[in-house]
This record gives structure tokens, sequence and C-alpha cells, in this order.
């Protein structure tokens, strides 16, 4: 049976989700439940980002999550458009 992943969400996280429209909360909704079961499921469409631990999931094609997997948590980072929701902005 596989360990379920705790979610971990930062202040910075909280905060860009709450500026969301409630059609992309529900759609994270979604991923979180598939990342909590499967932190490697295709739906995710998750990828490692260069030179990091960190990982960016997609929402959309213009909005993105980035989250680490420590310990069996999921940090929660950013979420948001592109390049707000990879840390950029």
């Amino acid at each position: 049976m596989a360990q379920l992943v705790i979610p971990v969400f930062t202040k910075k996280f909280k905060k860009q989700f709450k500026k969301l429209p409630f059609s992309l909360q529900k759609r994270f909704d979604i991923k979180l439940s598939l990342l909590l079961t499967n932190p490697r499921h295709p739906s995710l469409r998750a990828r490692k980002m260069s030179g990091t631990e960190i990982f960016e999931g997609r929402l959309t094609n213009h909005y993105r999550f980035t989250y680490q997997l420590i310990n069996g948590s999921a940090l929660l980072l950013t979420i948001g458009p592109h390049d707000e929701g990879l840390g950029k902005k």
C-alpha cells in the first residue's frame, strides 16, 4: 500500500492561492489529491526544476505550482501564472 504524502503550505502559497479564481482553486484541489496519493502521477505533469530539488506542476497551460518532497511531506511553495507560479516574480 502506498504511503500518503502530507501537505505543508507556505505562507506565500496560501496568499497566492487565495488570489486565484475559484475554478483554478478547484482544479488545484484535484491536483493536490493526486500529489498526496502519488507524487509521480502523470496527470500532475510535473517535472523537476533544473539544478534544484523543487518540482513544477501544471494547473493549466498558464498556471503552475511548485513543491518540494521532503521526508514524506509535500512542501507547497508557490502557485500562480507561469513566472509567478515558478517563484520568478
